[in-house]
């Protein structure tokens, strides 16, 4: 019976929707079932949406907490994030992706000794925050007070008075030929002034070469005693390394 039907069926006519030869008049166009199938699930997905936001808007706790409360600002009626402090510059990254410990410490001990080397020459002359040193001459009366001339008591030339060291007589200027050739206080002054920013540009290589070295040696640190528990004191920043309070372990 069933072989019968299915016989039946395949010799029907397929009944086929009716075409639409354009537009009707008062009618326009007539939506054919393709039509309302995408228009109804189109619908139905909008509907759910909404459905599901109320929901979630219904069971949302008012005093739930979020990272965004406390890493974000309002700027003109927007939410911004916060921008993080930079725990690394780009310097920083740099030597640490591509150089070892060995090398930055080579680099390290390398400025220290020229800084030592330019310290010792310059022997911290009008250095900023320190005390200048003080050359206190004693007469016997008030007479000679008033009449001290601390070029004729020196014995050198005018451009060299104000000078610390390196302050020769004119006995020695005369014998040596160079009295004529004495440097102008300017230039004197220019040349101490090169020296000590060279003097500080190796001071601040030299700590940034220390607090690479410390980044990479807490990192190491951190690779060698992976197993223990630790938990971050302080965070990296770009001037100091990450403090670590590792668990208290008894070792046979």
């Amino acid at each position: 019976m069933s072989s019968f039907r299915k016989a039946l069926k395949s010799k029907q006519r397929d009944h086929k929707e009716r075409s639409q030869p354009g537009f009707r008049k008062n009618l326009g166009l007539l939506e054919k079932k393709k039509d309302y199938k995408l228009r109804a699930d189109d619908y139905h997905r909008k509907q759910k949406t909404l459905n599901a936001l109320r929901k979630k808007a219904m069971d949302k706790n008012p005093d739930e907490f979020h990272f965004k409360m406390i890493h974000s600002q309002l700027k003109d009626g927007v939410h911004v994030a916060k921008q993080k402090e930079e725990e690394m510059t780009e310097e920083q990254k740099k030597i640490m992706r591509t150089q070892d410990i060995r090398y930055v410490e080579m680099k390290r001990v390398a400025e220290a000794k020229k800084i030592e080397r330019l310290k010792s020459e310059l022997h911290l002359l009008d250095a900023d925050g320190k005390q200048k040193n003080k050359h206190t001459f004693f007469v016997d009366t008030k007479k000679e007070v008033e009449e001290f001339d601390l070029i004729t008591h020196l014995n050198t030339v005018p451009e060299l008075v104000d000078r610390a060291y390196n302050r020769p007589t004119l006995d020695t200027l005369v014998n040596k030929s160079i009295l004529g050739a004495v440097e102008p206080k300017t230039k004197l002054a220019k040349q101490r002034k090169l020296q000590y920013d060279e003097l500080s540009q190796r001071i601040d290589r030299e700590k940034k070469m220390f607090i690479i070295s410390q980044k990479i040696q807490t990192r190491k640190d951190l690779q060698v005693i992976y197993k223990l528990i630790t938990v971050k004191v302080q965070k990296e920043t770009t001037t100091a390394p990450a403090v670590y309070k590792f668990e208290a372990k008894r070792r046979r």
